[in-house]
């Protein structure tokens, strides 16, 4: 390994000359050039929803797991060794089922997953102000400024959080470290799991030649295969044709991809981030056309919508009902209501009067619910046409307690929640 600055992984003491370090003996040496020059991180937990219930559950550590639905539902999250066998987030489960038959299909605990992804995050402002969650399972921080409240410099206070976090939660996380956003983000998924990969201005415009466009966040599929389609697939490829040919060729996509193939992204790490909306859908292993059923489902994505909502700290102004009927037809039906909502129990109210409408007698095969419009904070306040209401916000607060400690189960008592019409 190239002598440097840099620190020990086992046990943060300063790197020396050695191959091994001086404090502990292991070779868990992490080193650059620019070590202590660089400042914007990216913080991506490992196979979070697996992880948390690997954490849990310890007879599952050296099996593969798959969070998700139904066999016509999706994959949410794999663990490294469903991985290995070709398992991918958003792949459909009857795929994952097939390239990974002896795998371990577990229910996501969405009330768990957000407590403990709104945990990390706390730690995270523990370091810095400047966290801009992405996900319940990552973010951007920029510790520009913080060495003398730290004294230490931003990677090791990285390190301290990044040993933090699996001594107190129990997870792993990858760290990426560079000079900009993008370059951050793009480290975080070069040493996964436990990883800690920098990209700095001397590494940078080599280590970006080399990758696909694939590879680089916001060109999809369709983008990349019209790149490929023009003989386009690396970033050296985007640096050969140039700035003002990759825009008069596919616009402002063009334009940004030519900028980030030379490691350029002006993007500042923003707390205050504005989202747009918050939503959760499922489909159906059977199409259903019973009111009672489809109900029944409709609660199940409240909760999930709330759940993520309560950890975002966010309500919504706007509800909206999505369905797909047997015959792939999309329906989308919204309400604005008069002060925003968090709660499931509000969000399962407005949802269930806009499937009634739509429950005629009809098979659907999806359902989803969501909220947008969306503002800081709790809300669902006092609604004095109904008087009940506080009582079971209460109540719903109390549930969301007892389903972080004792599982999803709960949810099913929770739907007491739900009064008669």
């Amino acid at each position: 390994m190239t002598a440097g600055p840099g620190y020990c992984r086992a046990c943060l003491a300063p790197a020396t000359d050695a191959d091994s370090c001086a404090e502990c003996g292991q070779h868990r040496l992490l080193r650059h050039p620019e070590i202590n020059e660089l400042s914007i991180a990216h913080i991506d937990c490992d196979a979070f929803y697996a992880a948390i219930e690997k954490r849990d559950d310890p007879a599952l550590e050296d099996k593969p797991v798959i969070i998700g639905g139904g066999r016509r539902g999706v994959v949410s999250t794999a663990c490294y060794v469903a991985r290995l066998y070709g398992v991918k987030s958003a792949m459909p489960m009857f795929k994952a089922l097939k390239a990974c038959p002896d795998a371990i299909v577990l229910k996501p605990r969405m009330s768990l997953y957000a407590e403990e992804g709104k945990r990390i995050r706390e730690m995270m402002r523990d370091i810095t102000p400047a966290v801009e969650p992405l996900s319940i399972d990552e973010a951007f921080l920029d510790l520009t400024g913080t060495e003398r409240l730290h004294h230490a410099a931003p990677a090791l206070t990285l390190l301290r959080l990044q040993r933090r976090i699996h001594e107190e939660v129990g997870i792993t996380v990858s760290v990426g470290l560079a000079y900009n956003k993008f370059l951050a983000k793009t480290a975080s998924d070069q040493d996964k799991p436990n990883g800690f990969f920098i990209l700095g201005r001397g590494d940078a415009p080599g280590f970006l030649r080399r990758q696909s466009t694939r590879a680089v966040y916001g060109v999809g599929p369709v983008f990349a295969a019209r790149l490929e389609k023009d003989g386009i697939r690396t970033l050296d490829d985007v640096l050969a044709r140039g700035e003002k040919t990759m825009a008069e060729r596919y616009g402002d996509g063009g334009y940004r991809l030519a900028r980030l193939a030379r490691g350029e992204d002006y993007r500042t790490v923003t707390p205050d981030r504005s989202r747009k909306s918050v939503s959760s859908e499922t489909t159906f292993f059977d199409d259903i056309a019973a009111p009672a059923e489809l109900e029944k489902r409709l609660w199940r994505q409240c909760v999930r919508v709330a759940d993520m909502a309560k950890a975002k700290a966010v309500s919504g102004h706007v509800v909206t009902l999505k369905l797909r009927t047997a015959a792939f037809k999309i329906i989308t039906r919204r309400r604005t209501l008069s002060k925003p909502a968090q709660l499931a129990d509000t969000l399962f109210r407005v949802g269930r009067e806009l499937l009634e409408k739509e429950a005629d007698g009809r098979k659907f095969r999806l359902i989803g619910i969501g909220i947008s419009n969306l503002v800081d904070g709790e809300s669902d306040p006092r609604d004095l046409l109904d008087p009940d209401a506080p009582k079971r916000a209460a109540a719903e607060r109390a549930m969301d307690k007892a389903r972080a400690r004792f599982g999803e189960d709960a949810v099913i008592k929770g739907r007491a929640l739900r009064t008669s019409r």
